[in-house]
């Protein structure tokens, strides 16, 4: 009862259990995972008791089902919760808003220091319309470095963990700056659009934390990307009403504000806004979360019919794809949208519930985007076959490789899941265990495409 296979039908079971209590609005991630560490030491002493895995499971779990008492200890540990009103006296209600205040104080401290790393470059002579190629290729070390500072600070993590990702910023760093690039090459564009990438990985290192190694942790960061995105576009929407109300009152006693604008309060309000964001969403969390899940199911249906729409059109013309720099890009985006949707589809799912209608459309959104991508492969292999390789040709041809082994795997993991012959879990997994994939084709970009292709 405790061979290979039995101890995957445990994870399993683990991983009901976590998707489960995830849907609790009072639980942060981080406390979904304290509960599972306590959930896994009861099941270890009842299989050291003499129970099966499969009845210690059933046991741990009706023990752990009278969150009550348990929630109390949780209240005490993670103050900062809105939930805590409900299981702890006047004095620990304090001691929350104290850590929350101070939470709130590191995270605008974190802004201020990203706001002005973006202007030490114009104590140099660097201004950012003059010298747009190295604000572009170090546009995310302005910013990156604080928001993984900040957790961290949040995460307690070990001096060996911030030894690790410091210098995985100070490579970054070197790589985005040794290079004699030629001002406005396709090398240097494609740095500038791959160091962000890479780097995010090591952000989401900072945020899971000692859960990296965990499918869970790595979902968490999914989960806190895309409501980062959320949370940040409403803080540009909301700055972007501010700006011109300010630029119209300003205007109408005749004092001209743009370069303010666009040398100061833009770029230091894109930095802060970052920091700003992520302290919403670990404040905010449970009220964001049900948003998400939301969007997804809205833009699915839209996103396949655009798809099939676009693959009927190309079909009815005749017409190739136009391989230029720009509209490979939009496409990619297009496609890591389409992924985008699916994990968050993913993350939000009851792994326990049936097939339904939602699934189907989800796996009929993966089949549109994989014929997409194929018929973009197609392209770009035609155009290396007529004109050579170009950095931008052999860059947008590794993207979509990777974009289509993981569109392919998704596919027949999800029909497979529709036909009844595989769990959701082995999904989610998947799409977790593939997210170094993308950090590791960035860092080549970065590292070896500009000597490789002379810099140009």
């Amino acid at each position: 009862m405790t061979g290979p296979d039995h101890m995957v039908s445990l994870e399993d079971q683990i991983d009901q259990w976590r998707g489960y209590v995830r849907r609790r609005q009072a639980l942060h991630a981080v406390d979904v995972a304290k509960l599972e560490d306590h959930l896994r030491e009861q099941i270890t002493v009842l299989v050291n008791a003499g129970l099966s895995t499969d009845e210690a499971f059933l046991v741990a779990v009706k023990r752990m089902g009278n969150l009550d008492a348990f929630s109390r200890e949780f209240a005490r540990e993670h103050s900062d919760r809105l939930w805590k009103q409900l299981v702890v006296n006047a004095a620990d209600a304090g001691a929350s808003r104290g850590r929350a205040q101070i939470d709130a104080a590191a995270a605008v401290a974190l802004a201020i220091t990203a706001a002005v790393l973006i202007k030490v470059p114009a104590l140099f002579g660097l201004q950012i319309g003059e010298d747009a190629g190295f604000y572009a290729r170090n546009l995310s070390l302005f910013v990156l470095p604080p928001l993984a500072g900040y957790f961290v600070w949040k995460r307690q993590l070990a001096a060996g963990t911030v030894r690790w990702l410091a210098a995985a910023f100070i490579a970054a760093g070197v790589f985005a700056n040794i290079y004699p690039f030629v001002a406005g090459g396709s090398t240097e564009v494609l740095s500038a659009l791959h160091v962000p990438i890479a780097l995010w990985l090591v952000v989401g290192i900072g945020y899971a934390g000692g859960r990296w190694g965990q499918s869970g942790g790595r979902m968490d960061f999914i989960r806190f990307s895309g409501e980062l995105f959320i949370y940040y576009v409403l803080i540009a929407l909301g700055g972007g009403v501010l700006t011109g109300f300010m630029f119209l009152i300003f205007q109408a006693i005749g004092v001209d504000v743009e370069f303010f604008f666009t040398s100061w309060l833009l770029p230091c309000g894109a930095m802060g806004g970052v920091l700003i964001g992520s302290w919403l969403v670990e404040a905010k969390q449970s009220v964001i979360e049900n948003m998400a899940p939301v969007l997804t199911r809205l833009f699915t249906p839209l996103f396949a019919a655009a798809l099939v729409a676009f693959l009927v059109t190309l079909l009815w013309t005749g017409r190739g794809i136009d391989i230029e720099r720009d509209v490979l890009i939009a496409f990619d985006l297009l496609l890591v949208l389409v992924l985008g949707l699916l994990l968050y589809a993913v993350s939000a799912r009851d792994h326990a519930a049936p097939p339904d209608v939602f699934d189907a459309l989800q796996v009929m959104l993966l089949v549109c985007a994989l014929l997409a991508d194929a018929v973009a492969l197609w392209a770009i292999a035609a155009r290396i076959s007529e004109f050579g390789f170009s950095p931008n040709r052999v860059a947008a041809l590794g993207e979509n490789v990777i974009l289509l082994v993981n569109l392919a795997w998704s596919t027949v993991l999800y029909v497979k899941f529709l036909r009844g012959r595989g769990s959701f879990m082995r999904l989610e997994r998947w799409q977790t265990d593939y997210l170094p994939v993308y950090a590791v084709w960035a860092a080549i970009v970065v590292v070896v495409f500009p000597p490789l292709f002379g810099y140009a």
